[in-house]
């Protein structure tokens, strides 16, 4: 049986016309009911994560140029309604997550068909990897090259997202230079666009930041941007700026836009009075700093 090549599209269909991203991440599942918990005080059911996500889509989507979602909580019902302008981006991890804790570990989810994904519209798909300096780690960087693989097969783009942890039992980590060798392996892979973390958690000068983040920029060869999470949602404006003037095209973020807005009473309102402007003005930090992708 062979497999049908499908010309690839190019990450204009996810970017800004700055050539920069600005786009939503709202693939979160255990973890966006974690956030439920804290904000309500009891663990909520999957349409609750569904209808919080659907109304992400469609007060927040429109100013996102890419929009990333999971499948079991509404994809579909993006896809089919055409919620977003914004390049569609299907989630392709399985997360191994205990239901009060972080994600521990990934892994693809074979139910995602690539090629329906396609054909309902979207443009990309996400892998979030787990990286350590384990024993596993050169299986984490096969299935890395797998999904690359699989997304270009399936005429998608590939977003390869590596968040960088301690080994189990490990008495010292040093984050930063965890991140640029997590970037270094799973980025050397070249997957369309690699998401990476901000180094020190955003919790440092701007000027630091950007230090950092020029070291990280020498192992991407790649476009790139940076997620939200690990970062305090007030200090994410300046770590994106930090990241794009040394080198990043831009951000794919989620708890920095809509996290205060888990539990509202008015769930649509409080998105366009509070993650509509941060999202705006996150744009306006890619307009004025990014890498275009092209430049890569």
């Amino acid at each position: 049986m062979t497999t049908q090549q499908t010309t690839t599209p190019t990450l204009d269909l996810l970017a800004r016309p700055s050539g920069g991203f600005a786009m939503v991440a709202m693939d979160q599942r255990e973890s966006l009911r974690q956030m439920f918990t804290a904000a309500l005080g009891e663990r909520v059911g999957d349409d609750r994560l569904t209808s919080f996500k659907l109304a992400v889509a469609r007060e927040v989507g429109p100013y996102a140029s890419g929009f990333l979602i999971d499948q079991d909580y509404g994809f579909g019902q993006v896809a089919a309604g055409r919620m977003v302008p914004g390049g569609l981006i299907v989630a392709m991890d399985s997360l191994r997550q205990e239901p009060d804790g972080p994600v521990e570990d990934t892994a693809i989810d074979e139910r995602v068909d690539l090629t329906a994904a396609r054909q309902a519209g979207a443009v990309a798909a996400k892998l979030l990897l787990i990286w350590r300096d384990d024993e596993r780690r050169a299986r984490r960087l096969e299935i890395a090259a797998e999904f690359v693989r699989r997304c270009a097969d399936a005429g998608l783009l590939s977003v390869l997202e590596g968040v960088a942890k301690p080994a189990a039992g490990a008495t010292t980590f040093d984050g930063p230079a965890a991140i640029r060798e997590a970037a270094r392996e799973l980025a050397g892979l070249r997957p369309s666009l690699y998401k990476a973390q901000v180094p020190l958690g955003g919790a440092a000068p701007e000027e630091r930041l950007a230090e950092e983040c020029a070291r990280l920029d020498e192992m991407i060869p790649v476009p790139w941007v940076v997620l939200s999470q690990g970062v305090e949602r007030d200090d994410f404006p300046a770590a994106v700026r930090a990241a794009c003037r040394a080198g990043a095209s831009g951000m794919l973020a989620g708890r920095a836009i809509w996290s205060d807005v888990v539990g509202s009473e008015d769930v649509a309102a409080e998105l366009r009075s509070r993650s509509v402007p941060r999202l705006r003005g996150l744009a306006a930090i890619v307009d004025e700093h990014a890498r275009p992708w092209t430049a890569r």
